[in-house]
């Protein structure tokens, strides 16, 4: 990479999951590296390994109060994304999501730069149509314990288009679904990372409903090569674009991999389903692979095994 090639790129929840892998494809292809966190679901153990790289720069900040740097361009993944954490200060997670892209928007708008929104799958709600497309318009309850989360991310959205239009800003908006790998938060009670870790701790596996509601599972680096893809697409690209796996597989199914992999005697044992949770959710990802030359090549089985990995070193 040439010199004038590089550019300042800031990731906001970089300390974050998702966030930290991204900010390790960066600094490879010789970025310079911002990393907001405000370290409530992320943590600076995620980016330890990147605190002496010259080329990155970590920031404790919270997205909710405006932030003056000068950047080329900005990821805005600052969001808890797992309902433990998210519906643990609903006021705030909605803050997050709508005052914090309005605080970045209004940055990108000030320096000039490219921004990309992670929004989500939870924007289809418990959907009517299956898999989901861009085009659906999703089936939300906006008053359910989920919509602090559903719904902020719904307005980040409406803001990102409406900057678009009415200041001609160079936005990107995906739609990332279920990922899982490395550095998940071991608490964060997303369905990957409870099951391996009850599967580990020789403990009862816990399934919601009978546990046949489906799922679809991106490995994060297939997901931060989505991520990539779409903020160097062409200006006309703005999405929104969904981001993930469309390989589906029935969450009983998964912890029956998962029990195999890990040779846990563990038992299975039903849950009541949480209010709003979706019986089903898998992406159409024809826009992605048409517009961004982007699918998944990492298969179920090896990410797991990089996952189980990675949890049984912590739990050590």
């Amino acid at each position: 990479m040439r010199y004038g090639d590089t550019k300042r790129i800031l990731v906001t929840g970089g300390a974050g999951f998702i966030g930290s892998h991204l900010c390790e494809r960066l600094l490879a292809r010789g970025h310079n590296v911002l990393c907001v966190d405000n370290f409530f679901t992320g943590t600076r153990a995620n980016v330890a390994h990147l605190l002496g790289e010259p080329r990155f720069e970590l920031m404790r900040h919270d997205v909710t109060f405006p932030l003056y740097v000068e950047v080329d361009e900005i990821f805005n993944l600052a969001c808890p994304a797992s309902p433990v954490h998210y519906q643990f200060d609903p006021v705030q997670t909605t803050k997050t999501s709508v005052i914090g892209a309005i605080n970045m928007l209004g940055l990108a708008k000030r320096v000039k730069a490219k921004i990309l929104q992670a929004s989500t799958s939870e924007v289809y709600g418990d959907p009517e149509i299956h898999p989901q497309s861009e085009d659906y318009w999703g089936r939300v309850n906006p008053i359910g314990f989920r919509s602090c989360y559903d719904e902020g991310k719904r307005c980040a959205e409406t803001l990102f288009f409406d900057y678009r239009r009415q200041h001609d800003l160079p936005i990107k908006v995906v739609r990332i679904f279920n990922t899982y790998g490395p550095r998940m938060h071991p608490n964060d009670g997303r369905v990957v990372s409870n099951l391996i870790l009850q599967a580990l701790r020789g403990e009862h596996i816990t399934l919601y409903g009978d546990g046949q509601q489906t799922r679809s599972f991106c490995y994060v680096d297939d997901l931060v090569g989505g991520l990539l893809a779409m903020m160097e697409s062409g200006h006309e690209i703005t999405g929104p674009i969904n981001i993930g796996n469309p390989v589906e597989i029935t969450i009983r199914h998964l912890a029956e991999i998962i029990i195999n992999m890990t040779s846990s005697r563990s038992k299975l044992v039903n849950r009541p389903l949480p209010p709003d949770d979706p019986r089903q959710r898998r992406p159409d990802i024809t826009l992605a692979d048409r517009t961004l030359d982007w699918r998944p090549s990492i298969q179920l089985h090896e990410g797991l095994q990089r996952t189980i990995s990675y949890f049984a070193e912590l739990t050590r």
